[in-house]
């Protein structure tokens, strides 16, 4: 069995948009709700997430985008950045939580406590660019984390995959022609956030797919064009963006993948990171907002992480 760390912490659970809005607290009380049930806590290696510090955001975002959010925080009520993405007063901590729990997590791995770990936070964060908040994300958590393994810890080579329904736009924004990163995605197109498509930079592989793909397309694209990609790039250490939300109870997008699918693709990520990152991954929870679908692929994601 693999070690694997899950980080979280509860100040996730206080960021709200409102109570229609889809990504709620409820998403994480869903996965933890049903990893117990599934006799599963016992498993993991539990860490609350940290502040991620100013200096580690700096490292993708700009200084004017952090002040900015700061700024913005309410003391009272909401207060919407953009029609999808909105502050209450507990924002500001949870979106600090959610970017150093990526930052935790890689300490984790490359110090050897663990070979892999799961972090399992909100608000998500690959939508968030180098200077904007949008789309439900303020930093960019998987970013940040791929950042710190480049400077903190002196990796050549890192690799994000990321198979949300929505395309990583921010990410693509944050590492755009960064020769140490490799960028792999999947994402439902036309769909938000419209982008992905027109001539992204040579470190980056976006492959969109149409309404109504289903497993068998996502599995082809994955053995046909990522791993090729992935095992020419021989990266140190994997990331994986893992939104739910191409799950096909998730009325978000129009993917039809199932938890079948999910297992499958992280162990080919698995099985990829024992090959060249010494089984280093950090995984990092982006959407997915049928609570049900997200919390069962949610536990199968990390079933497959921590060998159970």
């Amino acid at each position: 069995m693999t070690t694997t760390a899950f980080i979280s912490h509860r100040e996730c659970e206080l960021h709200d948009m409102g109570s229609y809005h889809p990504e709620s607290p409820d998403r994480l009380s869903a996965i933890s709700d049903h990893m117990i049930a599934q006799g599963l806590d016992s498993y993991f290696v539990y860490h609350d997430a940290p502040l991620a510090t100013i200096q580690q955001l700096k490292r993708v975002h700009t200084i004017a985008h952090i002040e900015r959010l700061k700024r913005a925080a309410p003391d009272l009520g909401i207060v919407h950045l953009d029609p999808d993405t909105a502050m209450n007063r507990h924002t500001w901590q949870a979106a600090l939580r959610a970017a150093g729990a990526g930052v935790k997590a890689v300490d984790l791995v490359m110090t050897g406590e663990v070979e892999n770990a799961f972090c399992a936070v909100r608000p998500p964060g690959h939508h968030a660019e180098r200077g904007a908040a949008m789309g439900f994300c303020f930093f960019n958590n998987i970013a940040v984390a791929a950042a710190h393994a480049l400077e903190a810890h002196q990796l050549s080579r890192v690799a994000i995959i990321d198979f949300d329904v929505h395309h990583g736009n921010g990410t693509e924004d944050c590492f755009n022609d960064n020769s140490h990163v490799l960028m792999v995605s999947t994402f439902q197109h036309p769909f938000y956030p419209y982008s992905g498509t027109d001539n992204p930079a040579d470190n980056m592989l976006n492959v969109p797919l149409g309404r109504g793909s289903d497993g068998e397309e996502f599995r082809r694209v994955v053995s046909d064009l990522w791993m090729p990609r992935l095992r020419d790039f021989q990266p140190e250490m994997i990331f994986i963006s893992a939104g739910f939300d191409g799950h096909y109870e998730d009325e978000m997008g129009g993917l039809k993948l199932l938890e079948r699918d999910y297992a499958w693709v992280t162990e080919q990520l698995k099985q990829l990171a024992i090959e060249s990152a010494q089984g280093r991954i950090v995984s990092i929870l982006e959407g997915g907002y049928a609570l049900s679908a997200l919390a069962r692929s949610v536990t199968t994601h990390v079933r497959v992480l921590a060998g159970i």
